[in-house]
């Protein structure tokens, strides 16, 4: 899975994001707040670990926001404070999860495992709208500025993927495990030449280019134009 850790403490943050990290999932690690607002809403985690004392922004602020934007990242909330109110505020904020500090590994990886399995009950959307680009997944159509757009299928599952994603960074692994359902060399440039030949039907006529490579990450489509 990919986890996001926020926890100022540094041994736990260490200890947690190696000890993940031998379970072969991949972490990434903030400090602050702030930071964890931030890469929690412009990348997709399967899961996050969400200390609930945070300098910069508290954990419970950082889950309204989330859910307020409609990012529905499971999230196990971490605290040393155990009291029933603690916990039900937390759960309030949109908390899937509490584990009260301190606690046992096993425990927290188990609890991890759960959430990540346990679906997330929605209406599936099957139409999307980012700038002047619409995507219909009913009628497998493309249209920019209410012009047709003419995708061939792998093209047309990779500006889905953005689409899904709005604002946020969709890696090349990404894209390989959803769109072609198997691993690939990481060096290949099936997603880089499939995506340029996307880019290059989607903006033809156009000045402005609404997809973002981000360097030796991914891509992203921009929702600020």
């Amino acid at each position: 899975m990919r986890v996001l850790i926020a926890e100022d403490d540094d041994d736990l943050a260490e200890f947690l994001e190696h000890s993940l990290g031998e379970l072969g999932h991949v972490v990434t690690c903030v400090r602050s707040g702030l930071d964890a607002l931030h890469f929690g809403s412009v990348e997709v985690f399967e899961v996050a670990i969400l200390d609930r004392m945070l300098p910069g922004m508290d954990g419970v602020e950082i889950l309204k926001r989330w859910r307020a934007a409609d990012i529905v990242t499971p999230v196990l909330m971490l605290t040393a404070l155990g009291g029933i109110a603690d916990r039900v505020g937390g759960l309030n904020a949109g908390a899937d999860d509490y584990l009260v500090k301190p606690f046992a590994f096993s425990e927290l990886a188990a609890r991890l495992a759960a959430l990540a399995r346990r679906p997330t009950i929605r209406e599936p959307q099957t139409h999307f709208t980012v700038g002047d680009v619409t995507l219909d997944l009913l009628d497998r159509s493309v249209k920019r500025a209410g012009r047709d757009i003419a995708l061939q299928p792998r093209e047309f599952a990779l500006l889905e993927q953005l689409m899904r994603h709005a604002g946020r960074i969709v890696t090349r692994t990404m894209f390989l495990e959803t769109i072609w359902g198997y691993h690939f060399d990481p060096k290949t440039n099936i997603v880089d030449s499939h995506l340029s030949r996307m880019r290059a039907k989607l903006n033809f006529d156009f000045d402005f280019d609404p997809i973002e490579t981000v360097r030796g990450v991914g891509y992203r489509i921009r929702t600020d134009a």
